[in-house]
């Protein structure tokens, strides 16, 4: 069976669409380089007289420097968390659109279909992108990790149920798209079919060992294929 032949057959019944945001809708970090994010989180704390959390002296990816500092100095989750939202939010608002991200939220609102924006990134981060780009109504909700509490991250699949519940809906009726093998995993945890968008190279195994339904490497095709 083909390709398109699967995501027909998947997205048939959907009748919500749970969207993970870095990746699938845009490159958060296109502009301010996801390393450059995670040295400026680092600085600030040290700014603030605070000793580097164990494990996060070298660390480049912002979202494992937080949970870092979650597990070796749970005190400064609140403060970094606070400080990596603005970051995340200045790098969203010069993030770079993804070819057919927006292309999926429209294809979604033309064929009745509502969407609800589920992701690690920090809500606010969220917001910004989508209002900059004109997007914000075309989803129905925006799920960020809680602010303060990292644990709420994927493949924790709270956000995933949060969004469930907001929207009145339940698994049978959604897909979640997701480009990491945590939002598969969470998807699994969560009972939600995951589309695996394979956006580097590599990942189209990694994608399918997790247990993604189906695994693209163009959001344009999910677009058309809800079209």
């Amino acid at each position: 069976m083909s390709t398109t032949q699967q995501l027909a057959d998947v997205l048939r019944p959907v009748k919500h669409v749970l969207l993970d945001f870095d990746g699938p809708v845009c490159s958060v970090f296109a502009s301010l380089p996801a390393p450059e994010v995670a040295r400026r989180l680092r600085e600030g704390l040290l700014a603030a007289d605070e000793r580097t959390p164990h494990g996060a002296e070298d660390e480049t990816d912002p979202l494992a420097m937080l949970r870092s500092i979650a597990d070796t100095r749970p005190d400064l989750v609140e403060s970094a968390d606070s400080a990596l939202a603005a970051l995340e939010t200045e790098a969203a608002r010069v993030g770079k659109p993804n070819p057919g991200g927006e292309s999926v939220l429209l294809a979604c609102v033309r064929s009745g279909r509502s969407v609800s924006v589920v992701s690690n990134n920090a809500g606010i981060a969220i917001e910004a992108y989508l209002s900059d780009h004109g997007l914000r109504g075309f989803v129905a909700g925006v799920f960020g990790r809680l602010p303060g509490d990292p644990s709420s991250m994927k493949p924790n699949p709270r956000l995933l149920l949060a969004a469930m519940e907001s929207a009145g809906t339940k698994p049978g009726e959604c897909i979640f798209i997701g480009d990491a093998v945590r939002d598969v995993q969470a998807g699994n945890a969560a009972r939600v079919s995951t589309i695996g968008y394979a956006n580097k190279p590599g990942k189209d195994v990694r994608l399918a060992a997790a247990g993604a339904v189906v695994v693209i490497d163009s959001m344009q095709a999910i677009a058309d294929a809800l079209a």
